[in-house]
């Protein structure tokens, strides 16, 4: 004779399943965590502050 199978617990684990099929689907699709997403703003932020401390003031072509 065979075991009895609880229904409710292969139906949530068939969901689970899922669920993680699709999550692993996602970050393969957009890909990047969050700390990757921030040191890249703070390397962006930190590049357009050094080139801002390198502009010039005035136009050079305007001082005749």
């Amino acid at each position: 004779m065979t075991t009895p199978i609880n229904l409710n617990k292969a139906r949530k684990a068939k969901a689970r399943s899922a669920k993680a099929q699709s999550a692993s689907e996602n970050r393969a699709k957009f890909g990047r965590t969050k700390a990757e997403r921030t040191l890249e703003e703070t390397r962006a932020a930190k590049l357009a502050k050094l080139t801002d401390g390198h502009r010039l003031d005035s136009d050079p072509d305007k001082q005749g």
